[in-house]
């Protein structure tokens, strides 16, 4: 029995069995990659990423000082430069910001659509700010569509009834009172404080009368 398992009967069913081969090859390989991919995120992209939270700054800086033409050299050197990375992430959205500040806004929309940040208040902002753009270039039933979806991607008290306020404006501007009106009820339904700081239920009769006539 002792022969049925030594290392030598294990060699020969390896050499003479091409179904082990492949799955022991197979195996192999698939350890090798697992293996490869950890060492790459703890010895290459955690060090990167690490770094590229460091040197966003000095866009974001210039940009806080309004020096757009300074801020958007600086931040497209980062987005190059970190690319997939947080702090590259956090460029691109800065450095789209700034393409608004300038009024290309199709451009803009580009490079929020590039933005790759899951869970994040950046992420709902960038998908807030795409709709800024396409209310400035006049496409409001886009933009209200946008509004809505950036309201619904994290319910808070800051952005959600914000964005269904401007959801709410856009409608308006199609003349979809009722669209309107739903936006402005939810306001008032579900975000108390926002709707008394902003008048809700002036919006919310306006819209009424709107659909009535």
């Amino acid at each position: 029995m002792l022969e049925d398992i030594s290392g030598e009967k294990i060699k020969e069913q390896f050499r003479s069995n091409k179904t082990v081969r492949i799955i022991t090859l197979t195996v192999s390989i698939l350890i090798t990659l697992v293996l490869g991919y950890f060492l790459y995120l703890q010895f290459v992209w955690s060090p990167a990423n690490d770094k590229s939270k460091e040197n966003y700054w000095v866009g974001l800086n210039y940009a806080s000082k309004d020096s757009t033409d300074l801020a958007i050299e600086e931040l497209k050197l980062q987005i190059n430069k970190y690319d997939g990375k947080i702090g590259g992430e956090i460029s691109q959205f800065v450095y789209a910001r700034q393409l608004m500040i300038q009024g290309s806004f199709e451009k803009a929309i580009k490079e929020l659509k590039k933005i790759n940040i899951s869970n994040t208040y950046i992420e709902v902002m960038a998908e807030g700010l795409i709709a800024d753009c396409m209310s400035e270039l006049g496409n409001y039933e886009e933009a209200y569509t946008t509004y809505i979806n950036a309201a619904k991607m994290s319910n808070n008290e800051f952005t959600s009834p914000m964005y269904l306020m401007k959801a709410g404006l856009c409608a308006e501007e199609t003349k979809n009172f009722d669209k309107a009106t739903e936006a402005y009820q939810e306001i008032k339904n579900n975000y108390v404080a926002f709707g008394s700081q902003k008048s809700i239920e002036k919006y919310i009769a306006r819209a009424k009368n709107k659909i009535t006539k």
